[in-house]
C-alpha cells in the first residue's frame, strides 16, 4: 500500500460524520470559487440571487455561509480560509476571486470569463497544483460584460481570449502547490512565470482570513489574527489551536508587507451607511489599489495578506513560499521552516502523488490517457467544498440582521425547513454550480470510487441523512429549489461504489438501501398521478431537452414521461439488486423486498406499453401530453428521452437465477406477465437464453424485439451517434424541426449541437444536441448487460447503414474510445475538447491544461458550458479505467455473490 493510500485508508467512519474524519482530511480546498450571486446568500424579495450580491459587492460584504477565492484552502469547519490575490499594477481591483457573468448577462447563462485548471491533487489533499493565467494589461471587466449584452443567443459566448488579453503573450502563468507535512502543517508555493515580452512586475497578496462567525448572533467570539514577527501572524484556530503563518523572503530578498483588515462588510461603500470598522473586507484591496489608510496599522484583524511585489524577466519563474503550521512548542528549531525541508517535503508529496496514480493507472494506457486520467481525478478532488445551509435560519433570518421580506416565508424552499446542511460535498462546478445537485452528487462518486471509496460512500449517505432528505422521502435536488425532480440514480450509483471498493462494504449498501426505500415510496406515492405506473416528474435532470418546459406545465396538462418511467423501472432493478445482495450475504431477509421491486419493474414494463410510450413505426419511446379535455398527443422528439427506458435492463445468470426461481411462487406472477406460465417454457422466450448453468434471463423495461429498432437508431451517425459519443437529441431535427401543437398549445424543437438558444433553465444548459457524458456513460454501462445476455450471437449494424455487424463488446469499445477521444489527442495533435480556440490548441503552455466542460458539441466535441463540470464529466476516469480492463462490470460482482451465496 503507498504512502497516499494509507493515509486515506481511515476514513470510515461514516456513522461519526465527516467532520470526524481523519486528521489529514482536516485540510483541503473546501473553499467555493463563487459564492456571490448564491441561493444561499440572496435575503431579497424578488428571490434574483444574481442581482441581490453581484460580483462588484462580493470583494465589500461580508458572506452569510461559506466564502469564495483563488486556489482556496481551508479547514474541514472553513473557519479560517488561505486562498490567492494578485494585481497587474493595472485593474482596477484585486484579483481575489474568479470573475463571470451572471445569468441575465450571459447571452447562454452565467458564465466564468477565467482560466484555470486543476492539475493534481490526492485524496488526502497532501498534495494539490492548481494553474491560473492572468493578463498583464487591464482586465477587461467591462468589454466581457458590453460584448455579451449584444450578442444573442445564436451567437457564441464572447470570451477572454475572444478580447484580446493574452495577445503578444502578455499574461502571467501563477501556479499555487499545496504540500502538507503534516496533518496540520501546511506548506503553499506560488510559482509565477512572467510569459510576455518584458520584464513586468506583478503584485502577490496570499490572504488568510477567518469566516464570518461572529455577525449573526450565534457564539459572539470573534478570532483573531496578529502579527508576530516581520513575516509571520499569530492565530488561535478553534480546532487546531494555537498557530503561525510564516512567508519567506522574495526573489529579491525583500519581505512581504503584512495587511491586516476585518471580514466585516464596508457599510459605508455599499449602503451609505456608518462604518462599523475603519478597515473592512475590502480594506486590503483599496490599501494596495489606491493607498487608501483602509489597514490597521497595529496589524491585526480576521483577515491578512502578505504583500509581494515581484519582478520577473521575460520567460523566468519566480517562487514565494509560505507556511501554516501550529505554533511550535518549546525551543524553535534552527532549521529555516522554508528551505530545504519544505523542498524535501514538496518533493516527498509528489513522489507519492505519482506513485498513486501509477497504481491506478492501466499499464495499457497510453501517456495522453494517463494524463486525462490523472487531471479528471484531480478535478475531482478539487472539487469538493463546504456545503453550508440551514433553511430555516435562513428564511427566519439572524437575530443581529434585518429581518428577511415575509415573501420568503412562502417561497423558495420554504417546505424544507427540515434541511440543515453543514458538510463538505463534491459540486458540479464550484463557480457555475457551487452547490450541490443530487443526481450530479450520484455520477461524482463514480470516479471518486477509485480516489477515495469512503468519500465517495459518505456523498450518497449524506444526501439521505435525516438533515438533507425531506421527511416525506423526497432527496433534495438543488438550493434553487429542493422540490424540483432529479433522475433517481442513487441506489445504481451505490451498486457501482459497492462494486469499485471490492464487493464488501455491505453496511453501507444496507445503510443507503434503508434510506432509499423511503425516497422509492416517495416516487410512486407522488409522482405517479394515474397511478399507471407512468411517471411524471419535471424536468428530471434534462432541462430543456424537450419542446414542453416540463417543470411548468399549463393549467390542466399532464405530461408521460418514458424518460421519468425508464428512470424508475431502472431505479426499481437497482434497488432488488441491492435486496438481493442482503439477503444473499446474510445480512437481512430479503426476499420479499426483490419481489416488492420484481412487481414495481413488471408494472413499469406494462405500463410503457398499455400507455402507448413506445413508437413501433419510429422505434422510439416518446412522451405523451395529456390535455385538459383528456386528448393524448405523443410528444415525437427524437432524443434521449426515447433512451432512458434502455437503461432499465437486469440479467439474471447462473446462480442468480437460481436463488430467483427459489424466492417463492410469487416469482411465477411475473413471468406469467411476460407470457410464460411453465419455468420449463422460459427457454422458449426471447428473454432467456442457455441452458443449465449456462441459463440466463433479462429482465429490461424495452423488450428485445424493441432493442434493435433503437439501436438502429441510437447508432446512426446522421442521428444520434457522433465522432465523439452519443448526441443528445438527433441530428435528424436539423432539417425536420419538430413542431408540436396541442389543443392550442404550442411549441417546437430543433437540433442545437453547442449552445442554447432558449432561456429554459437559465440558458446556461442545453439537452437539444450535444453529448453529454452522464447519459453517454449509462447508455455504455447498459450496454454491458445486454452483451452479457447476448453473447456473441447478438450483432448490430454499426454505424447504422455501414454493412457492418458487430457483437455489443465491440460496440461498447468503440464508443468509450469515442468518449476518451473528447480529450486526448487525435492525429494531428488536436483535442477536441478545445474545439477552434487555437491557443489550446496549439501553445504548448495551454495545451496539456484540460477542459472537463458541462457538455460537448454534438458534431465537433468542443467543450461548452460550464467550464470546469468535472463533476459528473469526470465519469472519464471511469471509462478509461474500463475501457482497459481495470474495472469489474457491477454483473460480475453480483454473479459472484451469488454463487457464494449457494455454498
Amino acid at each position: 500500500m503507498g504512502a497516499e493510500r494509507e493515509r486515506i485508508a481511515g476514513f470510515g467512519r461514516l456513522e461519526d460524520g465527516l467532520l470526524q474524519a481523519g486528521d489529514w482530511y482536516r485540510w483541503g480546498p473546501y473553499v467555493s470559487e463563487r459564492q456571490w450571486g448564491t441561493v444561499r446568500e440572496d435575503y431579497s424579495a424578488d428571490g434574483n440571487a444574481w442581482d441581490y450580491l453581484p460580483h462588484d459587492q462580493a470583494r465589500s460584504r461580508a458572506y452569510r455561509w461559506g466564502e469564495d477565492g483563488l486556489a482556496g484552502f481551508c479547514d474541514i469547519e472553513q473557519r479560517l480560509c488561505l486562498a490567492l490575490a494578485l494585481w497587474n499594477g493595472r485593474d482596477p481591483i484585486l484579483k481575489e476571486r474568479a470573475f463571470g457573468l451572471t445569468g441575465p448577462q450571459g447571452n447562454h447563462g452565467e458564465d466564468v470569463k477565467e482560466y484555470w485548471w486543476y492539475l493534481d491533487a490526492i485524496p488526502s489533499h497532501a498534495w494539490n497544483r492548481w494553474r491560473y493565467t492572468y493578463p498583464q494589461g487591464p482586465f477587461p471587466y467591462q468589454d466581457l460584460i458590453d460584448v455579451n449584452a449584444r450578442r444573442g443567443r445564436y451567437e457564441p459566448e464572447y470570451e477572454l481570449l475572444d478580447t484580446g488579453a493574452f495577445d503578444g503573450d502578455r499574461y502571467w502563468i501563477t501556479e499555487v502547490v499545496y504540500a502538507k507535512a503534516g496533518p496540520d502543517d501546511l506548506l503553499m508555493a506560488i510559482q509565477l512565470t512572467n510569459k510576455g515580452p518584458e520584464a513586468e512586475t506583478i503584485h502577490v497578496l496570499p490572504t488568510a482570513w477567518f469566516r464570518n462567525t461572529w455577525s449573526w448572533g450565534d457564539d459572539g467570539g470573534r478570532p483573531g489574527l496578529r502579527a508576530s514577527g516581520d513575516r509571520s501572524v499569530a492565530l488561535d484556530h478553534p480546532i487546531v489551536g494555537s498557530m503561525e503563518l510564516i512567508g519567506a523572503a522574495g526573489p529579491d530578498g525583500a519581505g512581504p508587507q503584512l495587511l491586516f483588515c476585518e471580514n466585516e462588510t464596508n457599510l459605508a461603500r455599499l449602503y451609505g451607511a456608518a462604518a462599523v470598522t475603519p478597515y473592512p473586507k475590502d480594506g486590503i484591496n483599496d490599501h494596495v489599489i489606491h493607498g487608501a489608510a483602509t489597514v490597521n496599522p497595529v496589524g491585526d484583524g480576521t483577515k491578512c495578506a502578505f504583500w509581494y511585489q515581484v519582478r520577473v524577466q521575460p520567460g523566468q519563474t519566480a517562487e514565494l513560499r509560505l507556511r501554516l503550521r501550529p505554533t511550535p512548542k518549546g525551543r524553535r528549531s534552527a532549521a529555516d521552516p522554508l528551505g530545504a525541508e519544505f523542498t524535501q517535503v514538496m518533493a516527498e508529496r509528489r513522489a507519492e502523488a505519482d506513485e498513486f496514480y501509477a497504481e491506478l493507472t492501466p499499464a495499457s494506457a497510453s501517456a495522453d490517457e494517463a494524463l486525462v486520467l490523472r487531471e479528471a481525478s484531480a478535478g475531482m478532488l478539487w472539487s469538493k467544498q463546504l456545503f453550508y445551509y440551514d433553511v430555516t435560519r435562513w428564511l427566519d433570518g439572524d437575530p443581529t440582521q434585518p429581518a428577511p421580506p415575509d415573501v420568503r416565508k412562502n417561497g423558495r424552499n420554504s417546505k424544507w425547513r427540515t434541511f440543515d446542511g453543514f458538510d463538505i460535498l463534491s459540486m458540479p462546478d464550484k463557480w457555475e454550480y457551487p452547490w450541490f445537485a443530487a443526481w450530479d452528487l450520484a455520477f461524482h462518486t463514480v470516479p471518486l470510487a477509485h480516489l477515495d471509496p469512503a468519500f465517495a460512500k459518505y456523498q450518497l449517505i449524506v444526501v439521505c441523512r435525516e438533515w438533507f432528505q425531506h421527511p416525506n422521502g423526497a432527496l433534495p435536488a438543488y438550493e434553487w429549489d429542493f422540490g424540483d425532480v432529479n433522475p433517481p440514480v442513487h441506489a445504481w450509483a451505490a451498486l457501482q461504489v459497492f462494486a469499485i471498493d471490492g464487493a464488501r462494504d455491505l453496511g453501507f449498501l444496507g445503510r443507503v438501501f434503508d434510506k432509499l426505500l423511503v425516497n422509492f415510496a416517495w416516487w410512486v406515492n407522488m409522482e405517479d398521478a394515474g397511478g399507471n405506473n407512468v411517471f411524471e416528474g419535471g424536468f428530471l435532470g434534462l432541462d430543456n431537452i424537450g419542446p414542453i418546459d416540463r417543470s411548468h406545465l399549463p393549467a390542466g396538462y399532464l405530461l408521460e414521461q418514458s424518460d421519468a418511467t425508464g428512470w424508475m423501472g431502472a431505479y426499481a432493478l437497482a434497488m432488488g439488486a441491492i435486496a438481493a445482495i442482503l439477503n444473499w450475504s446474510g445480512q437481512r431477509e430479503g426476499q420479499d423486498l426483490v419481489l416488492k421491486f420484481l412487481e414495481h419493474f413488471a408494472g413499469i414494463r406494462t405500463a410503457l406499453d398499455q400507455q402507448h410510450l413506445w413508437d413501433d413505426a419510429d422505434g422510439l419511446f416518446y412522451d405523451r401530453l395529456i390535455t385538459p379535455s383528456g386528448y393524448a398527443v405523443p410528444v415525437k422528439v427524437r432524443s434521449m428521452v426515447g433512451i432512458i427506458p434502455v437503461l432499465a435492463a437486469m440479467v439474471l445468470d447462473g446462480a442468480m437465477l437460481d436463488n430467483a426461481m427459489t424466492l417463492n411462487k410469487r416469482f411465477m406472477r411475473f413471468l406469467q406477465r411476460e407470457g410464460v406460465g411453465d419455468i420449463e417454457k422460459l427457454a422458449e422466450t426471447p428473454q432467456v437464453r442457455g441452458e443449465g448453468a449456462s441459463r440466463r434471463a433479462l429482465l429490461s423495461v424495452a423488450r428485445p424485439a424493441q432493442l434493435e429498432r433503437l439501436f438502429a437508431k441510437l447508432f446512426d451517425e446522421s442521428e444520434f451517434l457522433s465522432p465523439h459519443g452519443l448526441r443528445a437529441v438527433s441530428a435528424y431535427h436539423r432539417d425536420h424541426p419538430y413542431q408540436f401543437d396541442a389543443e392550442g398549445y404550442q411549441s417546437s424543437i430543433d437540433y442545437e449541437p453547442a449552445e442554447s438558444t432558449t432561456s429554459m433553465f437559465g440558458g446556461n444548459s442545453n439537452w437539444r444536441g450535444p453529448i453529454w457524458m452522464p447519459v453517454n456513460y449509462l447508455v455504455v454501462e447498459s450496454l454491458e448487460r445486454y452483451h452479457r445476455f447476448y453473447g456473441k450471437d447478438f450483432e448490430v449494424e454499426y454505424p447504422t447503414g455501414s454493412g457492418k455487424r458487430l457483437t455489443l463488446d465491440r460496440i461498447i469499445a468503440d464508443l468509450q474510445d469515442r468518449l476518451i477521444s473528447l480529450f486526448t489527442n487525435d492525429e494531428n495533435g488536436r483535442r477536441a475538447c478545445f474545439g477552434g480556440t487555437e491557443k489550446m490548441q496549439t501553445d504548448p503552455a495551454w495545451h496539456d491544461n484540460l477542459i472537463f466542460s458541462e457538455y460537448f458539441h454534438g458534431d465537433n466535441g468542443a467543450a461548452i458550458g460550464a467550464f470546469h463540470q468535472t463533476g459528473w464529466t469526470g465519469l472519464i476516469a471511469d471509462v478509461i479505467l474500463r475501457r482497459h480492463g481495470a474495472v469489474r462490470a457491477i454483473g460480475d460482482v453480483v454473479r459472484d455473490m451469488s454463487k457464494e451465496a449457494q455454498k
